[in-house]
């Protein structure tokens, strides 16, 4: 069977974290069988839908690498295809007209469905449903609904695998008997569990909570600084595992192992600040000049500089956004100084005029001696070194700092103290 699966939003908002997974979820499954990721945009809700959240939709997978092998297809340019199969429907006595809209004649009988996640589903009609099972297809100002324009694209585009929410669970009946009345076998189903905060509470981009609400978008995760592949490894452990205690995996390997019968059925947990982790991870591995292509906001023409700053800071950062704000000392020398022993750092500058080679090994001798000379602990020129060369009193290797500033900034900030 060639596989093919969707992924089909809606262009009404920004991009739910949710929705990403899900997508993720369906290319990793087509990337994994050889098969096909198809792109839909369910932009039929003209009152709500806007041109900036579809582009947040297609720039948000390009961000993610999730790229589509066919499509985007639109609802909204496939009228004539509704119109027909609410026709053949009624033609077939599927379907009839009550109160100006059409209504599908729903089964009586109780459906079972095999969800290759959520196991065997049986769906029995309600108390409610009992006298009057049948539902809207096509509401009475022309439109046809959600469920009926869901499995026609399906059963048109040849879907053969249905990956989605959970919350499309309720839903599946009546989409199975849909594709029943055409004579059509429905394809197979896989509902993945829903992603909740920490507290369990429910992820929603309305959430009161203004931190809760931003982790709920992917755009908030874009504009933060972080890098797409960290975004795409973490989200591929919310609900799947690679059955070991690896948390950062290549996506090649991700790929070869995914399978939709490893998905966890309980709901997953969205840990922010592990997902932060991660990104320091795949920052720190990160070489200077890919970092020179991602980091914005850095100062100076000097590329080669820039890029060996970048590269000395990226272990003490977990987010792109960081850079600017830490790396400020290296390209100015406005910036506060506690009070410092200006005699002991005169004379560690007068030491340091006199290093041959400019690199970390040869500072981090020269300080030692004069420690040793002066008869002081090498914390008492260390911190004082750092505070008036940098202003922080933390910050990366000091030695290795002072060589990426050059002898020149070291010396004159030394002695202006």
């Amino acid at each position: 069977m060639n596989v093919r699966v969707r992924f089909a939003p809606s262009p009404t908002g920004f991009l739910h974290i949710g929705s990403v997974r899900t997508a993720l979820f369906n290319w990793l499954y087509a990337r994994h069988t050889g098969g096909t990721f198809v792109l839909r945009i369910e932009d039929t809700d003209t009152a709500r839908n806007t041109e900036q959240s579809l582009r947040t939709i297609l720039d948000g997978l390009a961000w993610l690498g999730l790229t589509h092998d066919e499509g985007p297809y639109f609802q909204s340019q496939r009228a004539a295809i509704y119109r027909q199969r609410v026709k053949q429907l009624v033609d077939a006595g599927m379907a009839y007209e009550r109160e100006g809209a059409i209504r599908f004649k729903m089964t009586r009988e109780p459906i079972v469905m095999n969800d290759l996640i959520a196991g065997k589903v049986t769906r029995e009609l309600g108390d409610r449903e009992v006298n009057d099972p049948d539902f809207v297809i096509v509401r009475s100002d022309g439109n046809p609904v959600f469920h009926f324009v869901n499995v026609v694209d399906d059963l048109e585009m040849k879907i053969t695998h249905v990956i989605r929410g959970e919350d499309h669970l309720s839903n599946t009946p009546k989409h199975i008997a849909l594709f029943r009345a055409f004579g059509v076998e429905p394809p197979k189903y896989a509902h993945i569990p829903m992603i909740l905060n920490k507290d369990g509470t429910k992820m929603s981009k309305s959430d009161p909570d203004p931190v809760k609400a931003r982790l709920a978008s992917l755009t908030g995760y874009i504009e933060d600084g972080y890098l797409p592949e960290a975004v795409r490894n973490y989200l591929c452990l919310l609900g799947w595992s690679p059955k070991d205690d690896r948390q950062v995996l290549p996506i090649e390997e991700v790929i070869q192992k995914f399978d939709l019968p490893q998905v966890l059925r309980s709901n997953a947990k969205f840990d922010a600040a592990k997902l932060e982790w991660m990104n320091g991870q795949y920052i720190n591995r990160l070489t200077g000049e890919e970092l020179d292509r991602r980091v914005t906001g850095i100062p100076g023409a000097d590329v080669a500089y820039r890029r060996r700053v970048l590269e000395l800071l990226k272990s003490k950062v977990t987010l792109l956004k960081q850079f600017p704000e830490r790396t400020k000392y290296f390209f100015t020398d406005d910036f506060p100084v506690e009070p410092v022993d200006a005699a002991l750092l005169g004379k560690l500058a007068d030491r340091y005029a006199c290093v041959p080679t400019w690199d970390a090994a040869s500072l981090e001798a020269g300080l030692k001696a004069l420690a040793t000379e002066l008869g002081v602990k090498t914390g008492q020129l260390i911190h004082p070194c750092r505070m008036a060369v940098s202003g922080q009193t933390v910050g990366p290797s000091l030695y290795h700092m002072l060589e990426v500033l050059g002898r020149d900034r070291v010396l004159a900030r030394l002695r202006k103290t």
